[in-house]
C-alpha cells in the first residue's frame, strides 16, 4: 500500500534520540488531533521509545492542567504537539505554550516538537511571522520549540504564485488565505499520478487496478509543489528532505538539513548549514550526524559501559596529576632550605609579620643570648602542609649563610631517627636568624619533670630515659657528640616520645668563629674536662656526663645538683677543681640499684672510664630485667589506679547532681504549680483551663502609703518580707495556693491548680481567720508601737488560668472572679474579711458553723463579714470605730509615733508646695 504519512515517525523517532528522557504526546480537544496522537504514540512505542499516555488539552484552563500532567510524569522533557502550528493560526498550540512560559517550563529544558509541521513544508524562506512579531511572549516561548519540516526549494507563497501563472490554481485565491497543508495535498496528488503512469507505462499502457498500483516500486523522482520529492523503493513510500528549523526573533531559520534516503536505497544524513541550534538543557551528546540515523542512533558506536570506563580513567589521570603536583610542592618546600614570613604562618604567640617587623618586639627578641633555648618556651607554626613546627632562637652573626645551608642540609639528609628532632630550615627575616624544627607539644624534658600533675613512675621515667640513650647511641654511631646535651634541648613529643634536638649546633657556631657568653646555669651539664678547656667543645666522654646529670634530674624530679644547696657558679668552681669531687647526691630508695650504679659509672672523673651509649644502652635494658620499657605499659597500670575509685567518684556526683536537682525542683515549685512546673520542664505549651469553682483571697495593709512615707526603703522592704513570711506559714497549713504579691497586695485561690470540690471557699475562710488572728500579734520591726491593720476580701467563681511569659513565667489567673474579689477587699474595712454572696452560698452549702453578719450598704447590693467559726478559739483583734466618716484607707494621725509625726508633717508640707 501507499504510506499516508512521509516517513514522519521515523523522523520524530530520530528528533527523540536526541534525549534520553520519556516523550509526552498532547493533543488538541479534536477527533482528528486525538486519533493522530494515538498513532504516533503507538508508532514510536513500537520503534522502542519511552512514551507516556497521550494527554488531551480539554477548554478553557485544558492547557495548564495538561502541562501538569506533563510536569508531574518521571523524567518527562519532549512534548510532542499534535495539533495545528501558531504559526498558521494554530489556537490550541498558542495557549499551550503561552502556558509553559507561565509556569517555567520553557526554561526548564522542556523541548516542544510540532507533529503538524513534519506533514507539510513550514514557511521559513524569507519569511516573517506576524504571530511572532506581534507577541513578545510568544517569541519567548517559542525559542523552545524544535521544528521538523519539509525543505523547500522557494517559500510556499512563491510556490503558489507561480501555480497560479502557470494555471494549476485559480488565480481568485490569495497565497495568505491558503494553508500549507495545501503544499501535502498536492505533492500526495502528484505523486498518487506519478505512480500511477510509471506502473501503467510497465504494464504496457493499460489501466491499472488499486491492487497492481500498491505494487509499485517507486524508485522515482519528482517536482513537487515547493520542492523536490522522492518515491523511495521497496515501498518506503513518498520521501523528501527536511530541515531542523530555530527560532531567530520572529523568523525561522535552517539550521540542518536531512537528507532522505534516496530512490538508489542509499541512507541519507544530516549536514550542518553552519548555524548550531540551542537545545534547552545543553547540547546532543554526539555528532549531528547520527542524529536521524536509526542504525547508529546517537549513540556514536561507543556503549555505555565504555563511557563509563573511559570516564573512571580520565578522572584517575587528573588525580594522579593532581597528586604529583602536591607531592612536587611539598618536596620542594621539604628541601627548601632558608625560609621567610612567607614560608610559614604564625598561629599564636604574639609573633606576626607587624610585630616581628615592630622594632621594639625585634630589641627584645634579640635580647636573648642563650643560643640554645628549650622549644616548650619559643613560637609555634605551621608550614602549609599544616604540619606543626617550632622556630628556635640562634643569637648568631651571619657571615656565611651557604655554608650554615650546606651543614644543615647535611644534618637533614644524614641524621633521621626517632629520637631525634628534624630540622626543616633556617629562619630569616626581619634581622632575625633561627632554627625551624619540628615542635614537640608536651614541650622540653624539664618542663615534664617541673610539672606536679604529672605522675611519673618509674617506668615512666625509665621508658624516657631509654628514648635519650638511643637517640645519642645513633647520635654516636653517626661519629657526631652532642656538645651541649641537657634536659632542656630534650623534647617530648604529643606521643611522650623523647627526642633529643640541638645536635649538629657546634658545627654552625664553629663556622661562625663567636664566643658565646657563658652562663653557669647553663653548665651545669657539663662534664669536668669540658669546663677546664677553654675553647668549648663536644666530646663523646662529655656527652655521657651529661647524660648522668639528666638521670639524676629522671629520678629525683629537681634542678642538677638542687641538693647541695649551692648557687651554679661555685658548683661550676668545684666541678673544674676537684678534689673533692661535686656530684649529685640521689636516695637508694629513688631508683634501682642498677641504675644508680650506671649513672655512678657516667659521671666518672676519668673520661676514659665512662662507658659508650652503646654500652649504656645494653646496661639499662639489662636493668629493666629484659623488659621493654614502654610509656604505654606505664599507662596503663596508671589507668587501672584510676579505674578502682572511679565508681565511688561516679556514686559522689551522682548523689551531689541528685541534691542539686531536688533544689532546683523545690525551687520550681515554689515558683510554679507542680503541673505546670512539669510541662514546662519537658518543653511542652501549658495550655489555659477554665476552674468553674474557686475562691479567691485579696489583702491590702491599711494606710501602707502612710508607713511607707515615714519608713526607709529597706525598712519597708523588712516589713514585707516580715508580715509576708508569716502569711507563708499559714497557708502552708491549708489546702490553697499562693498566686502573687504586688507592693502590700496579697493574692491567694483555692480550688486553683488543684481542684477539691466545695471545700474552696472552707480553705481560705479558715486561712482568713488564722491571718487575722496572727496580725493581731505582729509587729513592725522600726515601728514596734504602731499596729498593721489589713483588709481581706473574699469571693467565690469561675476563673481561668494560664502561664503568662516565656521570661520568668507566672503562673496568672483572670475573669471577673478576680475583679470581684479585689473590689471586696478595698471595699473593705480594718480587721474585717469582707466576702461576697456567692461565698456565702457555698459556705453556707458546707455547713460547717460559720458566723457570718450581713453588712448593710445603702443603695447596693448586701455583702457580709466573716466573723469566726464554730470551734475557732483564737481571739481576733477588734476592728477600729469609723464613726464620724473616718477613712477605711489611711492611718490617723494619733496612730503615728510621736518621733516620726512631724517627719510626716513636713513631707505632706513640702508635697502641698
Amino acid at each position: 500500500r501507499l504510506p499516508d504519512k512521509p516517513e514522519t515517525d521515523n523522523n520524530l523517532y530520530f528528533c527523540l534520540c536526541l534525549s534520553s528522557v520519556t516523550c509526552f504526546p498532547l493533543s488538541a480537544p479534536t477527533d482528528l488531533w486525538e486519533s493522530t496522537g494515538q498513532e504516533v504514540a503507538s508508532a514510536l512505542q513500537a520503534l522502542g521509545l519511552p512514551i507516556d499516555p497521550v494527554v488531551t488539552m480539554e477548554t478553557d484552563d485544558g492547557a495548564r492542567e495538561a502541562l501538569k500532567v506533563v510536569r508531574e510524569a518521571d523524567k518527562v522533557k519532549v512534548v510532542i504537539m499534535c495539533m495545528s502550528s501558531v504559526l498558521i493560526g494554530g489556537e490550541h498550540q498558542r495557549r499551550l505554550l503561552l502556558a509553559a512560559l507561565d509556569m517555567g517550563m520553557i526554561s526548564d529544558g522542556y523541548v516542544f516538537i510540532p507533529y503538524d509541521a513534519l506533514l507539510y513544508a513550514m514557511p521559513y524562506q524569507d519569511t516573517v511571522f506576524p504571530q511572532l512579531t506581534n507577541s513578545t511572549q510568544l517569541r519567548h516561548a517559542y525559542s523552545a520549540v524544535l521544528t521538523v519540516t519539509m525543505a523547500s526549494d522557494q517559500s510556499f507563497y512563491e510556490a503558489f504564485r507561480q501555480a497560479q501563472m502557470s494555471r494549476e490554481i485559480r488565480t481568485t485565491v490569495s497565497a495568505t488565505e491558503v494553508s500549507p497543508l495545501f503544499g501535502t495535498i498536492f505533492n500526495m496528488v502528484y505523486f498518487v499520478a506519478k505512480s500511477v503512469e510509471e506502473r501503467r507505462q510497465a504494464g504496457g499502457g493499460h489501466w491499472v487496478t488499486g491492487e497492481q498500483l500498491v505494487q509499485s516500486d517507486g524508485g522515482f523522482d519528482f517536482q513537487g509543489f515547493s520542492q523536490v520529492l522522492y518515491g523511495g523503493k521497496e515501498g518506503r513510500g513518498l520521501q523528501a528532505r527536511y530541515v531542523v528549523l530555530d527560532s531567530d526573533g520572529d523568523r525561522l531559520v535552517p539550521t540542518h538539513s536531512l537528507a532522505p534516503t534516496h530512490t538508489d536505497g542509499k541512507v541519507g544524513g544530516l549536514r550542518s548549514l553552519g548555524r548550531s541550534f540551542v537545545f534547552p538543557g545543553g547540547k546532543p551528546p554526539t555528532a549531528s550526524f547520527c542524529w536521524f540515523s536509526r542504525e547508529e542512533a546517537c549513540t556514536g558506536g561507543v556503549d555505555f559501559m565504555t563511557m563509563v570506563l573511559i570516564f573512571l580513567l580520565l578522572c584517575a589521570l587528573i588525580g594522579a596529576f593532581f597528586h604529583w603536583i602536591k607531592k612536587y610542592k611539598r618536596a620542594a618546600n621539604i628541601t627548601k632550605l632558608i625560609l621567610t614570613l612567607d614560608d610559614i604562618v604564625f598561629i599564636d604567640t604574639q609573633v606576626s609579620r607587624k610585630k616581628l617587623n615592630d622594632e621594639s618586639i625585634m630589641r627584645s627578641l634579640l635580647e636573648i643570648k642563650t643560643p640554645f633555648r628549650s622549644i616548650a618556651r619559643s613560637y609555634i607554626l605551621t608550614t602549609p602542609e599544616s604540619s606543626n613546627i617550632g622556630i628556635l632562637e640562634v643569637h648568631l652573626k651571619i657571615q656565611n649563610v651557604s655554608e650554615i645551608s650546606n651543614n644543615l642540609h647535611t644534618i637533614r639528609l644524614e641524621m633521621r631517627h626517632e629520637n631525634l628532632n628534624l630540622y626543616l630550615g633556617l629562619f630569616m627575616d626581619c634581622g632575625i636568624f633561627a632554627l625551624v624544627v619540628e615542635h614537640c607539644p608536651r614541650g622540653s624534658l624539664a618542663d615534664l619533670l617541673a610539672d606536679s600533675n604529672m605522675r611519673l613512675d618509674w617506668m615512666f621515667k625509665s621508658s624516657l630515659l631509654m628514648d635519650l640513650i638511643k637517640g645519642m647511641k645513633y647520635l654516636h654511631l653517626r661519629g657526631l657528640s652532642h656538645g651541649r646535651l641537657k634536659s632542656t634541648n630534650c623534647l617530648v613529643d604529643g606521643r611522650f616520645v623523647l627526642k633529643v634536638t640541638d645536635y649538629g649546633l657546634p658545627m654552625i657556631l664553629y663556622s661562625q668563629n663567636l664566643n658565646l657568653p657563658e652562663d653557669p646555669q647553663e653548665l651545669l651539664w657539663t662534664s669536668p674536662e669540658l669546663l677546664r678547656n677553654p675553647v668549648r667543645g663536644g666530646s663523646f666522654a662529655g656527652d655521657v656526663f651529661s647524660f648522668s646529670i639528666i638521670t639524676q634530674e629522671v629520678i629525683s624530679r629537681t634542678q642538677p645538683y638542687a641538693m647541695m644547696d649551692m648557687p651554679a657558679h661555685e658548683i661550676i668552681d668545684r666541678l673544674k677543681n676537684p678534689p673533692p669531687l661535686c656530684r649529685p647526691i640521689i636516695s637508694v630508695d629513688e631508683a634501682p640499684d642498677d641504675c644508680l650504679s650506671l649513672m655512678n659509672e657516667c659521671w666518672n672523673e676519668d673520661p676514659n672510664k665512662r662507658p659508650s651509649f652503646d654500652d649504656i644502652f645494653k646496661q639499662f635494658r639489662g636493668s629493666n630485667r629484659g623488659k621493654r620499657a614502654n610509656i604505654i605499659d606505664s599507662m596503663l597500670r596508671m589507668l587501672e589506679q584510676y579505674s578502682s575509685n572511679l565508681e565511688d567518684l561516679i556514686r559522689e556526683r551522682t548523689d551531689e547532681l541528685e541534691v542539686e536537682r531536688n533544689k532546683t525542683e523545690k525551687l520550681i515549685g515554689q515558683l510554679l504549680p507542680k503541673s505546670v512546673a512539669q510541662a514546662l520542664k519537658k518543653g511542652k505549651p501549658v495550655q489555659p483551663e477554665h476552674y468553674s469553682d474557686a475562691t479567691l483571697y485579696f489583702s491590702d495593709i491599711v494606710g501602707f502609703t502612710t508607713i511607707s512615707a515615714l519608713s526607709d526603703p529597706i525598712e519597708v522592704v523588712d516589713l514585707l518580707n516580715d508580715l509576708y513570711t508569716m502569711f507563708d506559714a499559714i497557708i502552708a497549713t491549708h489546702d490553697v495556693y499562693k498566686v502573687e504579691t504586688i507592693g502590700d497586695a496579697y493574692m491567694v485561690a483555692s480550688g486553683v491548680p488543684n481542684r477539691n470540690g466545695n471545700r474552696h471557699a472552707a480553705e481560705v475562710a479558715n486561712m482568713s481567720l488564722d491571718i487575722l488572728h496572727s496580725i493581731a500579734a505582729f509587729k513592725i520591726r522600726h515601728m514596734p508601737e504602731m499596729k498593721v491593720k489589713i483588709r481581706i476580701g473574699l469571693h467565690s467563681g469561675p476563673v481561668v488560668a494560664g502561664v503568662v511569659g516565656l521570661m520568668m513565667p507566672r503562673y496568672c489567673l483572670f475573669g471577673d472572679t478576680v475583679t470581684t474579689a479585689s473590689l471586696m477587699e478595698s471595699s473593705g474595712l480594718p480587721y474585717r474579711i469582707h466576702i461576697s454572696l456567692s461565698t456565702v452560698k457555698v459556705l453556707t452549702s458546707l455547713k460547717l458553723g460559720y458566723h457570718i453578719e450581713t453588712r448593710k450598704v445603702k443603695g447596693s447590693e448586701d455583702t457580709y463579714w466573716l466573723m469566726g467559726q464554730d470551734g475557732f478559739t483564737k481571739p481576733l483583734p477588734v476592728p477600729p470605730d469609723l464613726s464620724g466618716g473616718a477613712s477605711n484607707h489611711g492611718i490617723s494621725l494619733d496612730e503615728i509615733p510621736v518621733e516620726r509625726r512631724q517627719k510626716f508633717l513636713d513631707r505632706q508640707k513640702k508635697m502641698k508646695k
